[in-house]
């Protein structure tokens, strides 16, 4: 029941960012590209987000358990540091030279295009590099 639910939240996630066109990679980019051909619909997609998300975590972290398990599994890290800083600047790169960050890559696959496919292993290198070398776990 648990991966049907995630399932169908995935669907929808993925529905909402290809309505929107953020599987397109010419749209974030454009965002990112203030003094040329400057596109603000990211900035509209982040504000629906938030104004969905906010209200939301509130309540469902009012509750002493999600639904479907046990505990919350939130970040207990509250300090900004060098790996925080590190990811972050790798993560935003990596977004806005390829247009792509991992909901919307994982949605495009279906449309056939090589570069989300591309990203998405490059995407899963990178991860198990991580994991190997920096994190230093299997």
């Amino acid at each position: 029941m648990i991966a049907l639910i995630a399932l169908l939240i995935g669907i929808v996630f993925g529905a909402g960012l290809t309505l929107a066109d953020m599987v397109n990679p010419q749209r974030v980019t454009d965002f990112f590209d203030v003094l040329g051909t400057w596109d603000p619909t990211l900035a509209f997609v982040m504000g629906g987000a938030l104004i969905i998300a906010v209200p939301g975590f509130t309540l469902v972290l009012r509750r002493s358990a999600p639904i479907c398990a046990t505990a919350f599994h939130l970040p207990v890290l509250d300090q900004i540091d060098r790996r925080l800083m590190l990811g972050s600047l790798i993560f935003g790169l990596g977004w806005g030279i390829g247009g792509f960050c991992p909901g919307p890559a994982i949605a495009a696959l279906v449309s056939g295009m090589i570069e989300p496919l591309a990203f998405t292993l490059s995407m899963m290198v990178g991860l198990y590099l991580a994991r190997r070398l920096v994190l230093g776990s299997a």
